[in-house]
């Protein structure tokens, strides 16, 4: 079981913190989730980035077996 984290615009969009996913990559992992805002989560899900157990990456092929976590990141200004 892996736990998907949102943050920012992406917490926003979809209206959770986080949830439980059995998926087998990041891209079948986001194809489930139920947004409370579909239209805003669909543009704005092809510009994040991710943090697997805490190495980024922007590609939604990566395999989740194995994996506790993955944050999902917006893009944001600031540091």
């Amino acid at each position: 079981m892996t736990t998907i984290r949102f943050f920012a615009a992406a917490r926003a969009a979809v209206g959770v913190d986080d949830l439980s996913t059995t998926a087998a990559t990041i891209d079948e992992a986001l194809r489930e989730v139920t947004a409370t805002d579909p239209s805003r989560w669909s543009a704005l899900q092809e510009r994040c980035s991710f943090l697997v157990d805490g190495v980024t990456t922007r590609d939604r092929s990566t395999v989740l077996s194995g994996v506790a976590v993955v944050d999902v990141m917006p893009p944001f200004a600031g540091g």
